[in-house]
């Protein structure tokens, strides 16, 4: 209610009393008999009642009868609420009469040709029979320019048009002028001396027009995007210790023909600051050598709020661990202009301890309760701990039953309680595939997968699998359960037939295997599998070496691999930090005709180098050999070569060769990979990765030396099925009859 018509409405108060002969002391104010609201058709009279505070049996009360108009008012559904009191029963009757704002039936776009209707319905949050609110209508418009603008639409207009059809009913048109597409042809920076326009531009999102900007999303202007970048380059000036750093709003100046524009950004960078000293103040539960031993930021450094930040987070992480869920540190920043230092006190406020209260599961419509609640590491009632927290969410995220994870601690501060409210959206755990393709090691290949991931909501995992190659063909039936009969004790089982066509043989092969494994701690678990395998070795060439054609023939081969795994990893499809580090031996001679043993051991290791970048070492060695006088058979040898190795090189190229020349792998093998990996397209997850790799295979008679050597690049995408892989590795040393580089790819689990 406007303030003039807040005044009118005491003035006709005024007349009224003096028309009853009512005296001004609120003794003698008239008796509300009746409240009457008159003029609602669409909102419900329960809603508007609720908003007056005006009660009958109660003298009238001018201020409250003012205030229930203004509070009817803010409803945002009515254009016009108003008071009249009329003589009731010895009293009087208090009338609101309202007049709602119209309902909008329709609601069109004029002038839009280059985006469609559909495309601007999908902007707008207004939609026809809402109420004709003038502030959500402007406030779509505005979401219809920003729209415009992301597209390159700089000198767009949205105007909005209100028709009224009848006293309760408009129409709603946007007209539109679309303006031409304007490109970013140049983003000057200057009063820039620290950092080069190219280190500043490469930390904006905004950039310049290019010829495929139609796949970045970069090259035109908005405003939103704008305003972001130039926080990032304030923050980045911050985090060098530029603590008065000045970055002007951009200036912007278009080309005659309106379709290009110049960016213009003004810094002014003051001095570069040092942190002169750091202290602490309301710790109690740690000292503060305990918490200095948790923080990087030191004496002398170069001030930085990014250092700060992770500082804090870092404190905030040892309080969380002992049921500090409420911790707050902030840092109180005193600049010595004239030294260029700055003093740093982290001012804590510790709170108290906090014990965990419920834990509540929504979202998983599939996947039963017990499923997610048996990875959570906190246990109800029991000191509320942040580590475990964490680690809580992600082998949740690491079940990949779910297309996001989101847990949120909701503390009850009174109670000294933290309830954990886990929400989840189930993704499909099920796919059928049939058809075909390329692969780089079986060239074409037909396949049929069956895969359900989260059999019956439990958790289980089934596969069904045929394969038809040029090369090979493999059949397999597999079930894997990680909590058997419900307790933590893995079971699995597989029954497989392969048949492979080699360069000097062919092999084919039925099997089973059964396993079982537990976990001893959070990252430490260990399993043991059992394999019965009865294979063959046939149409051996004639020119083959003798260590080929002694393993003619059905050969049995009845073992078993006892495995110990530590893994650390914060996501096993796309991992940022932590390691996987591997074990295991196989002893062949339970039986059967092979006797060997085989064993492998592997490191990967992933360091996050920014928020969104990561660069992954890995390294394996591996080493086999047959014992009580049999040979190695030939598909237990190591091959090195290929995506799952030495990229760049072919299967087995790496490694030792017959008299003929052939591939006949190695006794011993040792690889070394290295990988650069960062984003290329955040909201598919599409990743590009840079590598280095390095290995061979040996003979048994052969030292450890001269291993070959490999660089590349390639995609990876984590797409709603799978991981894929798409890399070309570089042959930095081609042998003779070898490729200089070559394409390979796979669908399945990165390494």
């Amino acid at each position: 209610m406007k303030k003039k018509e807040a005044l009118f409405f005491y003035f006709i108060l005024t007349i009224i009393f003096a028309a009853y002969g009512f005296n001004a002391s609120a003794e003698e104010l008239p008796l509300v008999k009746f409240i009457e609201v008159q003029g609602l058709k669409r909102i419900d009279e329960g809603a508007v009642k609720s908003r007056i505070t005006q009660k009958t049996g109660e003298n009238l009360a001018s201020e409250k009868t003012a205030n229930d108009i203004k509070n009817i008012y803010k409803m945002g559904y009515f254009d016009n609420v108003r008071v009249e009191i009329e003589p009731f029963e010895g009293g009087i009757k208090l009338i609101y009469i309202i007049r709602e704002k119209p309902t909008i039936i329709k609601i069109d776009f004029q002038g839009n040709e280059k985006l469609e209707d559909s495309k601007l319905k999908e902007k707008i949050t207004i939609t026809p029979n809402s109420i004709a609110d003038t502030v959500l209508i402007q406030d779509n418009a505005a979401r219809l320019h920003a729209f415009y603008e992301e597209e390159g639409y700089y000198l767009s207009n949205v105007v909005p048009v209100v028709k009224r059809i009848s006293d309760d009913e408009i129409a709603l048109t946007y007209q539109i002028k679309e303006g031409p597409k304007v490109k970013i042809r140049k983003i000057n920076i200057e009063g820039n001396k620290a950092f080069s326009q190219r280190e500043l531009k490469k930390i904006m999102k905004t950039g310049e027009w290019w010829i495929f900007s139609f796949v970045t999303s970069s090259g035109y202007y908005t405003k939103g995007e704008m305003n972001t970048d130039i926080e990032r380059i304030r923050d980045h000036y911050f985090n060098n210790g530029y603590v008065k750093v000045v970055v002007a709003d951009p200036s912007i100046q278009l080309a005659e023909d309106k379709e290009g524009m110049a960016i213009n950004i003004r810094i002014s960078e003051g001095e570069q600051y040092r942190i002169s000293s750091i202290e602490m103040s309301g710790n109690k539960a740690f000292s503060e050598d305990e918490l200095r031993g948790k923080i990087k930021s030191s004496i002398n450094q170069v001030f930085s709020r990014a250092s700060l930040r992770k500082d804090i987070a870092a404190m905030t992480e040892i309080y969380a661990e002992k049921g500090y869920a409420l911790v707050s540190i902030y840092p109180d920043i005193s600049p010595d202009d004239a030294k260029k230092e700055v003093k740093v006190t982290f001012r804590i406020d510790e709170g108290a301890i906090f014990r965990l209260g419920r834990i509540e599961i929504s979202g998983n419509v599939k996947t039963r309760d017990k499923v997610i609640r048996r990875e959570v590491r906190l246990d109800e009632g029991e000191i509320f701990n942040g580590a475990l927290f964490k680690r809580s969410y992600e082998r949740i995220t690491n079940l990949n039953f779910f297309e996001s994870v989101d847990m949120q601690p909701r503390p009850r501060p009174e109670e000294k309680i933290v309830d954990v409210d886990i929400k989840v959206k189930e993704r499909p755990t099920g796919f059928l595939s049939v058809g075909g393709g390329y692969s780089s090691v079986d060239k074409f290949v037909a396949m049929v997968d069956l895969t359900q991931g989260n059999l019956f909501g439990k958790g289980q995992y089934i596969k069904l699998k045929g394969e038809l190659g040029g090369r090979s063909t493999f059949y397999e039936l597999a079930f894997r359960d990680p909590w058997f009969m419900d307790k933590p004790v893995s079971f699995g089982t597989s029954i497989y037939k392969t048949m492979r066509d080699f360069l000097q043989y062919h092999r084919k092969a039925i099997g089973f295997d059964v396993s079982f494994g537990k976990s001893f701690s959070e990252y430490w678990k260990g399993d043991i599998t059992y394999n019965y395998e009865n294979a063959t070795i046939y149409d051996v060439d004639s020119a083959a070496s003798s260590t080929v054609k002694e393993q003619e023939g059905k050969k049995v081969t009845s073992s078993i691999t006892p495995a110990i795994v530590r893994d650390s990893r914060d996501n096993f499809l796309d991992t940022h930090k932590g390691s996987k580090n591997s074990l295991y031996v196989t002893y062949a001679g339970l039986g059967g005709d092979n006797n060997f043993v085989k064993s492998v051991v592997e490191s990967a290791w992933f360091f996050p180098v920014s928020e969104n970048t990561t660069v992954s070492l890995r390294g394996r060695y591996g080493y086999a050999t047959g014992i009580s006088g049999k040979p190695l058979p030939l598909y237990e040898r190591f091959y090195v070569g290929g995506i799952y190795t030495v990229r760049g090189l072919g299967f087995g190229e790496a490694g030792p060769r017959d008299s003929g020349d052939n591939v006949i792998g190695g006794t011993k093998e040792l690889i070394f990979n290295a990988e650069y990996i960062f984003p290329l397209i955040s909201d598919i997850r599409l990743k590009g990765v840079a590598f280095f790799d390095a290995g061979k295979a040996y003979d048994s008679s052969e030292d450890f030396g001269n291993l070959r050597h490999t660089a590349g690049a390639g995609f990876r995408w984590i797409s709603p099925i799978g991981p894929l892989r798409l890399e070309w590795g570089y042959n930095i040393d081609p042998k003779p009859g070898e490729s200089k580089g070559r394409w390979e790819f796979t669908f399945g689990t990165f390494f």
